[in-house]
């Protein structure tokens, strides 16, 4: 059998931030969405010692793409190992890897190298590919370098909010209106427009009109993975509101032996004056069921965005619950 033939590529990048800093930030995959701009969504699929096993959702040239990613981490050389799993058992997948040097003065550089390989142009052709791979990669690295150099105050910049609800109805039907979000617009106010693209079932694209509480409309870009199985909807936005340069989310339907549990969990990265219009640090743990909405940051804006995310969720839940007990009907036998 012939040997496959791979496109190699290496990129790096000097950070001003410790060699440990920026292996924890590469190895903690799971955050991905939230700080790094093409991550849409990170399932965790084996976590358990150093080998892992990942699915990943990502934005390439605007297409929303996944694969399965197997990871090998080593701590002490500071190095991640990856190759991607494909659905054909002998085709071969993008291999490579993550190395974090430790240079003088406490900065560091990380090296990132990939093996793509050249079968993957029998169905797309090698030009888009490699773009793809160039220009994530490249925003990849960039945002590292973001997320890293302002280690010492990520929580001051983080908002996480989380909602719950319960609904004495059927968990099908409460899925149902948090799936159907094309129709959203008639009964949120601040949401004024929503436009809806899935080419493929359960991968959604939204593009939506924002109404702020100062009157000005802002336009949102966002994508949705969508498990019906799982009672779950995760979001991230790409193109998130003013006030915000990262947002992230789950929607999930819990059914248990009295009824159903609603919940949304939120994640916003706040706007700060010296970052840039894409990258910002990482989100902390959200909060814990029924309590007030918790913004990691200490003033500023993060007040704001905590009381829009939790009342925003609020309305979405209650919505979601109206429309399923109000869909059931009770049948009473005649006397």
């Amino acid at each position: 059998m012939p040997e496959t033939a791979f496109h190699h590529t290496s990129h790096r990048v000097d950070i001003a931030a410790p060699a440990g800093v920026v292996y924890g930030l590469v190895a903690d995959a799971v955050r991905w969405p939230l700080f790094l701009t093409p991550t849409v969504h990170v399932e965790a699929l084996d976590l358990e010692g150093a080998d892992q096993r990942l699915r990943i959702w990502a934005l390439a040239c605007d297409d929303v793409t996944s694969w399965v990613t197997r990871r090998t981490l080593d701590p002490a050389a500071r190095r991640i190992d990856f190759r991607q799993e494909v659905p054909g058992p002998s085709e071969p997948g993008v291999t490579g890897s993550w190395v974090v040097e430790e240079l003088p003065e406490g900065s560091s550089r990380l090296t990132l190298r990939s093996a793509l390989p050249a079968s993957a142009t029998r169905t797309t052709p090698a030009s888009w590919l490699e773009r793809a791979e160039h220009d994530d990669l490249l925003a990849l690295l960039a945002d590292l370098k973001h997320l890293a150099e302002r280690w010492t105050t990520l929580d001051e910049h983080i908002v996480a909010v989380e909602e719950t609800l319960r609904v004495d109805g059927p968990a099908e039907l409460a899925y149902d209106f948090l799936y159907r979000i094309e129709n959203w617009p008639a009964q949120l106010p601040r949401l004024t427009r929503l436009d809806l693209v899935e080419e493929t079932p359960g991968i959604q694209q939204v593009r939506m009109d924002l109404l702020a509480d100062d009157g000005r409309t802002h336009t949102a870009r966002g994508v949705r993975v969508c498990f019906p199985h799982g009672g779950r909807i995760v979001y991230k936005l790409v193109e998130p509101p003013a006030s915000t340069v990262a947002q992230a989310g789950e929607w999930s339907v819990e059914p248990d032996a009295s009824g159903v549990t609603l919940r949304g969990r939120h994640q916003a990265v706040l706007r700060c004056p010296d970052g840039p219009s894409g990258t910002e640090p990482r989100t902390e743990s959200g909060t814990a069921p029924g309590t007030e909405p918790r913004t990691a940051s200490g003033g500023g804006a993060g007040p704001e965005v905590g009381r829009a995310l939790g009342r925003d969720s609020a309305v979405v839940l209650g919505l979601a619950r109206r429309y399923a007990q109000s869909a059931v009907r009770v049948i009473t036998p005649k006397p």
